[in-house]
Protein backbone atom coordinates (compact mmCIF):
# COMPACT_ATOMS: atom_id res chain seq x y z
CA UNK A 1 0.00 0.00 0.00
CA UNK A 2 1.44 3.64 -1.16
CA UNK A 3 2.46 5.58 2.18
CA UNK A 4 0.26 8.86 2.38
CA UNK A 5 2.83 11.72 1.71
CA UNK A 6 1.87 15.36 2.91
CA UNK A 7 1.59 18.52 0.56
CA UNK A 8 4.31 20.50 0.28
CA UNK A 9 4.74 22.76 3.57
CA UNK A 10 2.75 19.99 5.57
CA UNK A 11 3.14 17.56 7.97
CA UNK A 12 1.48 14.66 9.56
CA UNK A 13 1.27 15.20 13.50
CA UNK A 14 -1.43 14.15 16.23
CA UNK A 15 -3.86 16.01 18.30
CA UNK A 16 -4.53 14.04 21.20
CA UNK A 17 -7.80 14.46 23.70
CA UNK A 18 -9.31 13.08 26.68
CA UNK A 19 -13.28 11.56 26.37
CA UNK A 20 -15.92 11.87 29.03
CA UNK A 21 -18.48 9.43 27.50
CA UNK A 22 -21.69 8.93 29.39
CA UNK A 23 -22.59 5.12 30.01
CA UNK A 24 -24.25 4.48 26.77
CA UNK A 25 -21.35 6.03 24.75
CA UNK A 26 -18.76 3.96 26.74
CA UNK A 27 -20.81 0.96 25.78
CA UNK A 28 -20.54 1.52 22.10
CA UNK A 29 -17.03 2.56 22.28
CA UNK A 30 -15.73 -0.56 23.90
CA UNK A 31 -18.67 -2.61 21.18
CA UNK A 32 -16.44 -1.10 18.53
CA UNK A 33 -12.98 -2.19 19.74
CA UNK A 34 -14.17 -5.95 20.95
CA UNK A 35 -15.58 -5.49 16.69
CA UNK A 36 -12.29 -4.89 15.97
CA UNK A 37 -10.42 -7.93 17.92
CA UNK A 38 -12.58 -10.10 16.12
CA UNK A 39 -12.05 -9.16 12.91
CA UNK A 40 -8.56 -9.56 13.80
CA UNK A 41 -8.76 -12.81 14.88
CA UNK A 42 -11.03 -13.71 11.83
CA UNK A 43 -8.05 -12.68 9.61
CA UNK A 44 -5.35 -14.68 11.84
CA UNK A 45 -7.30 -17.73 11.96
CA UNK A 46 -8.14 -17.63 8.23
CA UNK A 47 -5.13 -17.45 6.45
CA UNK A 48 -3.29 -19.66 9.61
CA UNK A 49 -5.61 -22.54 8.35
CA UNK A 50 -4.28 -23.22 4.84
CA UNK A 51 -0.85 -23.30 6.26
CA UNK A 52 -1.53 -25.81 8.22
CA UNK A 53 -3.87 -27.37 6.12
CA UNK A 54 -0.22 -27.45 3.91
CA UNK A 55 1.42 -29.17 6.36
CA UNK A 56 -0.85 -31.69 6.96
CA UNK A 57 -0.77 -32.30 3.51
CA UNK A 58 2.69 -32.26 3.31
CA UNK A 59 3.02 -34.81 5.49
CA UNK A 60 1.16 -37.42 3.72
CA UNK A 61 3.12 -37.31 0.68
CA UNK A 62 0.51 -35.02 -1.47
CA UNK A 63 2.55 -33.91 -4.35
CA UNK A 64 2.86 -29.10 -4.58
CA UNK A 65 0.10 -29.39 -7.56
CA UNK A 66 -2.26 -30.61 -5.25
CA UNK A 67 -1.89 -28.67 -2.13
CA UNK A 68 -4.54 -26.32 -0.78
CA UNK A 69 -3.74 -22.56 -1.79
CA UNK A 70 -2.18 -20.47 -0.19
CA UNK A 71 -4.92 -17.44 1.52
CA UNK A 72 -3.80 -13.92 0.32
CA UNK A 73 -3.93 -11.82 3.68
CA UNK A 74 -3.81 -8.32 1.71
CA UNK A 75 -6.14 -5.92 3.34
CA UNK A 76 -8.58 -5.97 0.01
CA UNK A 77 -8.19 -9.73 -0.14
CA UNK A 78 -9.34 -10.21 3.53
CA UNK A 79 -11.84 -7.54 3.43
CA UNK A 80 -13.98 -9.02 0.32
CA UNK A 81 -13.81 -12.66 2.28
CA UNK A 82 -14.66 -10.65 5.38
CA UNK A 83 -17.87 -9.48 3.77
CA UNK A 84 -18.68 -12.88 2.25
CA UNK A 85 -18.68 -14.53 5.74
CA UNK A 86 -20.16 -12.27 8.62
CA UNK A 87 -23.34 -12.15 6.99
CA UNK A 88 -23.45 -16.47 7.51
CA UNK A 89 -20.56 -17.15 10.24
CA UNK A 90 -22.37 -17.60 13.73
CA UNK A 91 -19.62 -15.98 15.32
CA UNK A 92 -20.77 -12.68 13.56
CA UNK A 93 -24.06 -12.91 11.94
CA UNK A 94 -26.18 -11.96 14.84
CA UNK A 95 -24.68 -8.32 15.91
CA UNK A 96 -21.85 -7.39 12.99
CA UNK A 97 -24.10 -4.58 12.29
CA UNK A 98 -24.27 -2.52 15.72
CA UNK A 99 -20.59 -1.33 14.36
CA UNK A 100 -19.47 0.81 11.99
CA UNK A 101 -17.53 -1.00 9.03
CA UNK A 102 -14.64 1.23 10.54
CA UNK A 103 -14.04 -1.06 13.20
CA UNK A 104 -13.62 -4.34 11.06
CA UNK A 105 -11.40 -2.66 8.92
CA UNK A 106 -9.44 -1.77 11.68
CA UNK A 107 -8.65 -5.47 12.72
CA UNK A 108 -8.36 -6.17 8.97
CA UNK A 109 -5.65 -3.66 8.43
CA UNK A 110 -4.07 -4.57 11.84
CA UNK A 111 -3.66 -8.61 11.00
CA UNK A 112 -2.32 -7.44 6.95
CA UNK A 113 0.23 -5.33 8.74
CA UNK A 114 1.03 -7.86 10.73
CA UNK A 115 1.65 -10.77 8.33
CA UNK A 116 3.77 -8.59 6.30
CA UNK A 117 5.93 -7.88 9.04
CA UNK A 118 6.34 -11.75 9.80
CA UNK A 119 7.22 -12.55 6.21
CA UNK A 120 9.41 -9.62 5.80
CA UNK A 121 11.17 -10.64 9.23
CA UNK A 122 11.59 -14.21 7.87
CA UNK A 123 12.61 -13.32 4.69
CA UNK A 124 15.54 -10.80 6.85
CA UNK A 125 14.01 -7.41 4.69
CA UNK A 126 12.90 -6.19 8.06
CA UNK A 127 15.09 -4.84 11.01
CA UNK A 128 14.87 -5.56 14.82
CA UNK A 129 14.27 -8.64 16.40
CA UNK A 130 12.42 -11.56 14.27
CA UNK A 131 8.63 -11.01 14.54
CA UNK A 132 7.10 -14.51 15.08
CA UNK A 133 3.55 -16.04 13.90
CA UNK A 134 0.30 -13.84 14.21
CA UNK A 135 -0.99 -14.98 17.24
CA UNK A 136 -4.99 -14.48 18.12
CA UNK A 137 -5.83 -11.44 20.31
CA UNK A 138 -6.87 -12.33 23.92
CA UNK A 139 -9.88 -10.59 25.30
CA UNK A 140 -8.55 -10.44 28.44
CA UNK A 141 -5.41 -8.57 27.61
CA UNK A 142 -6.10 -6.78 24.64
CA UNK A 143 -6.10 -3.42 24.36
CA UNK A 144 -8.66 -1.71 23.52
CA UNK A 145 -8.02 0.57 20.14
CA UNK A 146 -10.44 1.26 17.30
CA UNK A 147 -9.14 3.92 14.10
CA UNK A 148 -11.82 5.80 12.15
CA UNK A 149 -10.58 6.62 8.42
CA UNK A 150 -14.08 7.93 7.13
CA UNK A 151 -17.36 9.00 7.91
CA UNK A 152 -18.28 11.93 10.07
CA UNK A 153 -15.44 12.51 11.87
CA UNK A 154 -14.89 16.37 12.88
CA UNK A 155 -14.64 18.10 15.90
CA UNK A 156 -17.48 20.72 16.83
CA UNK A 157 -17.43 24.60 16.75
CA UNK A 158 -18.02 25.05 20.70
CA UNK A 159 -14.12 23.12 21.27
CA UNK A 160 -16.49 20.74 23.93
CA UNK A 161 -17.42 17.56 21.69
CA UNK A 162 -16.04 15.37 18.91
CA UNK A 163 -18.02 13.87 16.61
CA UNK A 164 -17.27 9.95 15.18
CA UNK A 165 -19.23 7.55 13.14
CA UNK A 166 -21.51 5.96 14.74
CA UNK A 167 -20.56 6.65 17.58
CA UNK A 168 -22.06 10.71 17.53
CA UNK A 169 -21.22 13.14 19.63
CA UNK A 170 -19.16 13.00 22.57
CA UNK A 171 -18.21 15.03 25.13
CA UNK A 172 -14.26 15.75 25.83
CA UNK A 173 -12.83 16.44 29.38
CA UNK A 174 -10.54 19.20 27.96
CA UNK A 175 -10.48 22.03 25.54
CA UNK A 176 -10.36 21.05 21.67
CA UNK A 177 -9.21 24.86 20.63
CA UNK A 178 -5.41 24.35 19.76
CA UNK A 179 -7.12 21.99 16.76
CA UNK A 180 -10.73 23.71 16.07
CA UNK A 181 -8.88 26.99 15.46
CA UNK A 182 -6.44 25.52 12.89
CA UNK A 183 -9.32 23.88 11.02
CA UNK A 184 -11.47 26.85 10.89
CA UNK A 185 -8.09 28.96 9.82
CA UNK A 186 -8.00 26.48 6.63
CA UNK A 187 -4.57 25.03 8.26
CA UNK A 188 -5.43 21.32 8.88
CA UNK A 189 -6.85 19.10 7.89
CA UNK A 190 -8.47 15.40 9.66
CA UNK A 191 -7.20 12.47 7.84
CA UNK A 192 -8.52 9.72 10.60
CA UNK A 193 -9.23 9.51 14.36
CA UNK A 194 -8.53 6.62 16.84
CA UNK A 195 -10.07 5.64 20.21
CA UNK A 196 -8.54 3.80 22.82
CA UNK A 197 -8.52 3.29 26.39
CA UNK A 198 -5.33 3.91 27.79
CA UNK A 199 -3.89 4.82 31.74
CA UNK A 200 -7.59 4.71 33.00
CA UNK A 201 -9.18 6.75 30.67
CA UNK A 202 -10.93 7.18 26.91
CA UNK A 203 -8.63 9.24 24.18
CA UNK A 204 -9.39 9.97 20.64
CA UNK A 205 -6.27 10.56 18.80
CA UNK A 206 -6.73 12.90 15.36
CA UNK A 207 -4.26 12.43 12.45
CA UNK A 208 -4.07 15.83 11.21
CA UNK A 209 -2.32 17.40 7.80
CA UNK A 210 -0.77 20.43 9.19
CA UNK A 211 0.67 23.41 7.93
CA UNK A 212 3.67 24.04 9.62
CA UNK A 213 5.89 27.31 9.24
CA UNK A 214 9.08 26.02 9.71
CA UNK A 215 10.99 27.77 12.55
CA UNK A 216 14.55 28.85 13.28
CA UNK A 217 16.44 27.84 16.06
CA UNK A 218 17.84 30.24 18.01
CA UNK A 219 21.56 28.72 17.61
CA UNK A 220 21.63 27.29 14.12
CA UNK A 221 25.38 27.59 13.86
CA UNK A 222 26.21 25.81 17.23
CA UNK A 223 26.04 21.93 17.55
CA UNK A 224 25.64 19.97 20.99
CA UNK A 225 26.19 16.65 21.54
CA UNK A 226 23.60 14.63 24.39
CA UNK A 227 24.80 12.02 26.53
CA UNK A 228 22.32 10.42 28.43
CA UNK A 229 22.68 8.70 31.52
CA UNK A 230 20.79 7.33 34.27
CA UNK A 231 21.74 9.56 37.47
CA UNK A 232 21.96 13.03 35.35
CA UNK A 233 19.34 12.44 32.77
CA UNK A 234 21.17 14.21 29.86
CA UNK A 235 24.50 16.03 29.99
CA UNK A 236 24.66 18.31 26.54
CA UNK A 237 28.42 19.98 25.30
CA UNK A 238 27.87 22.11 22.74
CA UNK A 239 30.67 23.77 20.25
CA UNK A 240 30.41 27.09 22.13
CA UNK A 241 32.03 25.36 25.57
CA UNK A 242 29.44 25.65 27.32
CA UNK A 243 28.00 22.56 29.34
CA UNK A 244 24.82 21.93 30.72
CA UNK A 245 23.30 19.32 32.99
CA UNK A 246 19.93 17.86 33.41
CA UNK A 247 18.91 16.21 36.25
CA UNK A 248 16.73 13.12 36.14
CA UNK A 249 13.58 13.86 37.50
CA UNK A 250 13.04 9.79 38.44
CA UNK A 251 9.19 9.90 38.87
CA UNK A 252 8.95 6.31 38.98
CA UNK A 253 11.26 6.10 41.98
CA UNK A 254 9.78 8.97 43.49
CA UNK A 255 6.29 7.11 43.43
CA UNK A 256 7.71 3.31 44.36
CA UNK A 257 7.29 3.86 48.15
CA UNK A 258 3.53 4.46 47.61
CA UNK A 259 3.29 1.88 44.69
CA UNK A 260 4.90 -0.42 47.09
CA UNK A 261 2.49 0.11 49.63
CA UNK A 262 -0.72 -0.40 47.45
CA UNK A 263 0.86 -3.48 45.71
CA UNK A 264 0.81 -4.85 49.02
CA UNK A 265 -3.20 -4.02 49.51
CA UNK A 266 -4.13 -4.94 46.52
CA UNK A 267 -2.41 -8.60 46.85
CA UNK A 268 -4.29 -8.93 50.09
CA UNK A 269 -7.78 -8.70 48.00
CA UNK A 270 -9.60 -11.62 46.57
CA UNK A 271 -8.44 -10.71 43.08
CA UNK A 272 -9.10 -12.80 39.34
CA UNK A 273 -7.78 -16.03 38.50
CA UNK A 274 -8.35 -17.37 34.65
CA UNK A 275 -7.84 -21.28 36.13
CA UNK A 276 -10.39 -21.09 38.50
CA UNK A 277 -12.67 -18.62 37.08
CA UNK A 278 -12.59 -16.39 40.09
CA UNK A 279 -13.65 -12.96 39.90
CA UNK A 280 -12.16 -9.69 41.63
CA UNK A 281 -14.04 -8.23 44.54
CA UNK A 282 -15.49 -5.10 44.66
CA UNK A 283 -12.29 -4.14 47.12
CA UNK A 284 -9.82 -5.64 44.92
CA UNK A 285 -10.86 -3.60 42.08
CA UNK A 286 -11.13 -0.49 43.82
CA UNK A 287 -7.46 -0.67 45.36
CA UNK A 288 -6.03 -2.15 42.19
CA UNK A 289 -7.65 1.44 40.77
CA UNK A 290 -5.71 2.95 43.00
CA UNK A 291 -2.36 1.88 42.27
CA UNK A 292 -2.86 2.41 38.94
CA UNK A 293 -3.86 5.82 39.23
CA UNK A 294 -0.39 6.16 40.72
CA UNK A 295 1.32 4.29 36.93
CA UNK A 296 -0.54 6.92 35.10
CA UNK A 297 0.33 9.62 36.93
CA UNK A 298 4.27 8.73 36.63
CA UNK A 299 4.12 7.85 33.31
CA UNK A 300 2.15 11.33 32.62
CA UNK A 301 4.50 13.55 34.02
CA UNK A 302 7.56 11.40 32.20
CA UNK A 303 5.96 12.26 29.04
CA UNK A 304 5.63 15.90 30.21
CA UNK A 305 8.84 16.07 31.06
CA UNK A 306 10.68 14.42 28.06
CA UNK A 307 8.63 16.47 25.64
CA UNK A 308 9.62 19.83 27.39
CA UNK A 309 13.69 18.81 27.20
CA UNK A 310 13.36 17.68 23.53
CA UNK A 311 11.71 20.78 22.29
CA UNK A 312 14.12 22.83 24.52
CA UNK A 313 17.00 21.04 22.75
CA UNK A 314 15.50 21.20 18.83
CA UNK A 315 14.60 25.14 19.59
CA UNK A 316 17.95 26.08 20.25
CA UNK A 317 20.80 24.19 18.57
CA UNK A 318 20.75 23.34 14.48
CA UNK A 319 22.74 20.46 14.79
CA UNK A 320 22.03 17.62 17.70
CA UNK A 321 24.77 14.91 17.72
CA UNK A 322 22.71 11.63 19.57
CA UNK A 323 24.17 8.52 20.35
CA UNK A 324 22.42 5.17 18.67
CA UNK A 325 21.98 3.30 22.05
CA UNK A 326 21.06 -0.37 22.13
CA UNK A 327 18.16 0.18 24.87
CA UNK A 328 16.62 -3.33 24.54
CA UNK A 329 19.73 -4.67 25.52
CA UNK A 330 20.57 -2.45 28.31
CA UNK A 331 17.46 -3.55 29.52
CA UNK A 332 18.21 -7.00 29.87
CA UNK A 333 20.78 -5.60 33.03
CA UNK A 334 18.87 -6.59 35.98
CA UNK A 335 20.68 -3.88 38.02
CA UNK A 336 19.91 -0.98 35.86
CA UNK A 337 16.71 -1.85 33.95
CA UNK A 338 14.51 -0.03 36.14
CA UNK A 339 16.24 3.04 36.04
CA UNK A 340 16.65 3.64 32.14
CA UNK A 341 13.19 2.50 31.36
CA UNK A 342 12.25 5.21 33.85
CA UNK A 343 14.41 7.59 32.18
CA UNK A 344 13.19 6.66 28.78
CA UNK A 345 16.39 7.02 26.35
CA UNK A 346 14.08 5.68 23.44
CA UNK A 347 11.81 8.38 23.56
CA UNK A 348 14.35 10.93 23.67
CA UNK A 349 15.98 9.99 20.73
CA UNK A 350 12.33 9.31 18.55
CA UNK A 351 11.36 13.01 19.48
CA UNK A 352 14.67 14.25 18.79
CA UNK A 353 14.41 13.39 14.98
CA UNK A 354 11.15 14.59 13.92
CA UNK A 355 11.20 17.72 16.41
CA UNK A 356 14.84 18.51 14.25
CA UNK A 357 12.84 18.11 10.70
CA UNK A 358 10.45 20.75 12.08
CA UNK A 359 12.89 23.17 13.09
CA UNK A 360 15.00 22.59 10.15
CA UNK A 361 17.66 21.06 12.20
CA UNK A 362 19.85 18.49 11.88
CA UNK A 363 20.76 15.18 13.59
CA UNK A 364 23.95 12.96 13.46
CA UNK A 365 24.09 9.76 15.13
CA UNK A 366 26.89 8.66 16.11
CA UNK A 367 28.05 4.71 15.76
CA UNK A 368 26.80 2.45 18.41
CA UNK A 369 30.51 1.28 18.75
CA UNK A 370 31.82 4.61 18.83
CA UNK A 371 34.10 5.47 22.21
CA UNK A 372 32.54 8.78 22.76
CA UNK A 373 33.31 7.70 26.78
CA UNK A 374 36.71 5.87 26.23
CA UNK A 375 38.00 8.59 24.57
CA UNK A 376 39.68 11.71 25.84
CA UNK A 377 38.00 14.90 23.99
CA UNK A 378 40.90 17.20 24.68
CA UNK A 379 44.27 14.77 23.44
CA UNK A 380 41.79 12.15 21.77
CA UNK A 381 43.51 9.23 23.39
CA UNK A 382 41.59 6.20 23.85
CA UNK A 383 41.39 3.93 26.95
CA UNK A 384 41.27 0.25 26.33
CA UNK A 385 38.82 -0.15 29.16
CA UNK A 386 36.62 1.56 31.41
CA UNK A 387 34.28 -0.04 33.48
CA UNK A 388 30.82 1.99 34.08
CA UNK A 389 31.09 2.31 37.95
CA UNK A 390 34.36 4.45 37.22
CA UNK A 391 32.38 8.10 37.03
CA UNK A 392 35.72 10.17 35.83
CA UNK A 393 37.56 10.02 33.53
CA UNK A 394 41.02 10.54 33.80
CA UNK A 395 43.40 10.53 30.64
CA UNK A 396 46.53 8.96 30.70
CA UNK A 397 48.06 11.16 28.08
CA UNK A 398 46.98 14.67 28.63
CA UNK A 399 45.97 14.33 32.52
CA UNK A 400 43.11 15.98 32.35
CA UNK A 401 40.52 15.60 34.67
CA UNK A 402 37.13 15.41 34.01
CA UNK A 403 33.50 13.79 34.44
CA UNK A 404 32.70 10.75 32.21
CA UNK A 405 29.26 11.85 31.32
CA UNK A 406 30.48 15.60 30.31
CA UNK A 407 33.98 13.43 28.40
CA UNK A 408 31.09 11.77 26.02
CA UNK A 409 29.48 14.92 25.54
CA UNK A 410 32.30 16.60 24.53
CA UNK A 411 33.34 13.76 21.90
CA UNK A 412 29.94 13.61 20.50
CA UNK A 413 29.63 17.43 19.42
CA UNK A 414 33.18 16.95 18.22
CA UNK A 415 31.50 14.85 15.63
CA UNK A 416 29.06 17.31 14.43
CA UNK A 417 32.64 19.48 13.51
CA UNK A 418 33.86 16.55 12.14
CA UNK A 419 31.06 15.21 9.60
CA UNK A 420 31.27 11.88 10.70
CA UNK A 421 28.86 9.80 12.52
CA UNK A 422 32.08 8.65 14.45
CA UNK A 423 33.23 4.68 13.56
CA UNK A 424 35.10 3.97 16.09
CA UNK A 425 38.91 4.47 16.92
CA UNK A 426 40.02 3.37 13.11
CA UNK A 427 37.59 5.68 11.49
CA UNK A 428 38.70 8.99 13.85
CA UNK A 429 41.94 10.38 12.23
CA UNK A 430 44.35 11.59 15.15
CA UNK A 431 42.92 9.00 17.80
CA UNK A 432 45.96 7.38 19.92
CA UNK A 433 45.34 4.04 21.80
CA UNK A 434 47.94 3.04 24.35
CA UNK A 435 46.82 -0.24 24.74
CA UNK A 436 44.80 -1.37 21.75
CA UNK A 437 42.39 -3.92 22.40
CA UNK A 438 39.82 -3.79 20.05
CA UNK A 439 38.09 -0.61 22.11
CA UNK A 440 36.23 0.49 19.53
CA UNK A 441 33.86 -3.23 19.32
CA UNK A 442 32.02 -4.65 22.24
CA UNK A 443 34.19 -7.24 24.62
CA UNK A 444 32.77 -10.59 25.84
CA UNK A 445 34.23 -12.63 28.17
CA UNK A 446 35.11 -15.79 26.93
CA UNK A 447 34.05 -18.86 28.83
CA UNK A 448 33.79 -22.77 28.77
CA UNK A 449 31.25 -24.63 26.67
CA UNK A 450 29.01 -26.80 28.97
CA UNK A 451 29.50 -29.38 27.07
CA UNK A 452 33.12 -29.64 26.85
CA UNK A 453 34.27 -31.72 29.41
CA UNK A 454 37.92 -32.27 31.08
CA UNK A 455 39.47 -34.32 28.26
CA UNK A 456 39.33 -31.18 25.95
CA UNK A 457 42.48 -29.79 24.57
CA UNK A 458 43.97 -27.42 26.91
CA UNK A 459 43.75 -29.42 30.09
CA UNK A 460 41.23 -29.01 32.66
CA UNK A 461 38.78 -25.97 32.82
CA UNK A 462 40.26 -23.04 35.20
CA UNK A 463 37.58 -21.57 36.98
CA UNK A 464 37.01 -18.37 35.71
CA UNK A 465 38.65 -15.14 37.30
CA UNK A 466 38.35 -11.49 36.81
CA UNK A 467 40.86 -9.64 35.67
CA UNK A 468 40.99 -6.37 37.65
CA UNK A 469 43.43 -3.40 36.13
CA UNK A 470 45.19 -0.76 38.22
CA UNK A 471 42.70 2.07 37.41
CA UNK A 472 39.41 -0.35 37.94
CA UNK A 473 38.55 1.36 40.68
CA UNK A 474 35.74 3.67 43.02
CA UNK A 475 36.34 7.11 42.16
CA UNK A 476 34.12 10.56 43.71
CA UNK A 477 31.75 10.74 40.97
CA UNK A 478 32.29 14.23 42.41
CA UNK A 479 35.76 15.11 41.25
CA UNK A 480 35.82 16.90 38.13
CA UNK A 481 38.46 19.35 37.19
CA UNK A 482 36.86 22.44 33.75
CA UNK A 483 39.23 24.09 31.88
CA UNK A 484 39.56 27.95 32.25
CA UNK A 485 36.55 29.41 29.85
CA UNK A 486 34.27 26.38 30.25
CA UNK A 487 31.06 27.28 31.97
CA UNK A 488 28.60 24.65 33.34
CA UNK A 489 24.67 25.74 34.05
CA UNK A 490 22.20 23.64 35.07
CA UNK A 491 18.40 22.94 32.74
CA UNK A 492 15.38 22.83 34.99
CA UNK A 493 14.01 19.43 35.35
Amino acid sequence: MKKFQPQPGFVVQAYRFALDPNVTQEAALRSHCGAARAAYNWAVSWVTAAWWQRKAEESYGIGENQLTDWRPWSLPALRKAFNEVKQVDSRFADWWAENSKEAYNTGLANAAATFDNYVKSKQGKRQGRRVGMPRRKSKHKARLACRFTTGAIRVEPDRRHVTLPRLGTIRTHENTRKLQRRIGNGTARILSATVRQERGRWLVSFQVEVKREIIRVSRPGVAVGVDLGVKVLAVMADSAGEIRYVPNPAHYDTALKALRRLSRRVSRRRGPDQRTGQQPSKRWLAANAERNRVHHRVANLRADALHKLTTAITGEYGTVVAEDLNVAGMLRNRCLARKIADAGFGEIRRQITYKAGWNSGTVIVANRWYPSSKACSFCGAVKAKLPLHVRVFDCDECLVVLDRDENAARNLAALAAAGTAGTGVAGDLGARVPKPRGADQKTRVNRASRKAGPGRAGGAILPHRRQEETRDRHQDTGARVARSGDTVTDLPA
